[in-house]
């Protein structure tokens, strides 16, 4: 099985002096029978004291706090991880959905997953869904039915969306990158009933072509009966395996966000996010990208928000 050697840096820069920085952050290995963590390491700026938890949908979080005045925040985390998930499961399963409504009908859990968000194109939605669904086939080959059709339909362009970007602005652009693509398949699984996750992580297959190498990724978990939670990446229309590190789920993107919080200060933020993977065979792959423009006050990923001169937000 492989293991990966990944540095994960997100860095905010500032045009003056913030202080009060409380931070939340979701960068832990995922606790699972899918990947092994052999070290993984923290360094942050200021080496404040962390306070870690467990979220409601089992991340492992944590909580500090930068009061002293700062113009900088790094949060850098060093991980080695082997990963286990074998070749394509979900595939040899053949539950059909009369089985996953069983499951489903007294499960609180699966079914807070199984219901869609609102938003205003559910016509569109439900006209994907009308092109794919055959109730004779199990609930495996309707999910990649469901991945093989966004990864035809959409377009796989950076740039045109952001963490702020929503279902119906993406199914308007019909283009987006692996969070976009997850959030489509998210509405449409649900709108079949099949209760689906979100999840953020990284995907490492050393230089095969595929969509979001070397950089943090997001793909899909949807619960299938006889084989439980069961990754898929509509991005590259595969069954996660073990290319795929997983970090953190959730109902979307906002349930998982690496990191969030706010800080004191009228100032103009910069956030920068470089992950590297260093791999067995000696190769490594590296990716550095300004996320987001510099706005005063409020600051989140690719978000201008209006400016203040009390705090803001980062995320």
């Amino acid at each position: 099985m492989p293991t990966y050697r990944i540095q994960h840096i997100t860095s905010y820069e500032y045009d003056r002096p913030v202080t009060e920085s409380v931070n939340e952050i979701r960068i832990f290995p995922y606790a699972c029978a899918d990947q092994e963590v052999l070290q993984h390491e923290l360094v942050i700026t200021g080496q404040p004291d962390i306070q870690y938890y467990h979220d409601y949908w089992g991340n492992r979080c944590g909580v500090f706090s930068l009061v002293p005045a700062h113009t900088e925040l790094v949060i850098e985390s060093r991980l080695l991880v082997r990963t286990l998930a074998t070749q394509w499961p979900a595939m040899q399963n053949n539950s059909s959905f009369e089985q996953l409504a069983t499951e489903t009908a007294n499960n609180l859990s699966l079914l807070e997953l199984a219901r869609t968000d609102a938003f205003k194109k559910t016509d569109v939605i439900d006209d994907f869904v009308r092109q794919i669904f055959q109730p004779w086939k199990t609930v495996a080959a309707t999910i990649q039915d469901c991945s093989q059709f966004i990864h035809s339909q959409f377009k796989y362009i950076k740039g045109i969306t952001n963490v702020e970007t929503t279902v119906d602005e993406i199914l308007e652009h019909r283009a987006g990158v692996c969070q976009d693509f997850a959030h489509v398949m998210l509405q449409m699984l649900r709108s079949l009933h099949i209760p689906s996750r979100y999840v953020s992580g990284y995907i490492c297959p050393n230089r095969t072509g595929l969509r979001g190498e070397g950089a943090t990724h997001a793909w899909v978990e949807s619960y299938i009966p006889g084989t439980g939670w069961a990754g898929i990446d509509p991005t590259n229309n595969i069954w996660v395996t073990n290319h795929h590190v997983k970090l953190a789920v959730g109902r979307n993107f906002s349930d998982c966000s690496p990191v969030k919080g706010s800080f004191r200060g009228p100032a103009r933020q910069k956030l920068f996010v470089y992950v590297a993977v260093d791999y067995e065979n000696g190769q490594h792959t590296e990716e550095r990208s300004l996320v987001g423009t510099p706005v005063e006050g409020e600051s989140r990923y690719l978000f201008p928000a209006a400016d203040t001169d009390t705090g803001g937000m980062q995320q």
